[in-house]
């Protein structure tokens, strides 16, 4: 089921992390109530069974009565993979990514 985004939910802020073939998109929104909230999501460039090009998206809602519980639960799982990995050098991107190169894929 795809849920269409309402004409009243105003961006305020938009953040884009390329990662290999998948986009992720931070976007900070407005209600007309002036409430705020955020949608994660995640693009991939797949090939349709006609061989064109189409844009995969999955999106999370996330409400701000939720961050705190989210961003605990997000660390805690970084950890985990952290502590599970020992030897692997987190600071160092899984896909180096050539600006100069950018394909444009979203």
């Amino acid at each position: 089921m795809q849920v269409e985004e309402r004409n009243d939910r105003e961006e305020i802020f938009s953040k884009r992390v390329k990662a290999g073939k998948r986009t992720y998109f931070f976007d900070v929104k407005s209600t007309r109530a002036e409430d705020y909230f955020l949608t994660i999501t995640e693009s991939k460039k797949r090939f349709a069974p006609d061989g064109t090009f189409v844009f995969e998206k999955h999106k999370i809602f996330l409400y701000k009565e939720d961050f705190e519980k989210f961003i605990e639960a997000l660390n805690e799982s970084f950890g985990k993979v952290k502590e599970l990995m020992p030897d692997y050098d987190f600071s160092k991107p899984a896909f180096p990514f050539d600006e100069e190169k950018e394909t444009g894929w979203e």
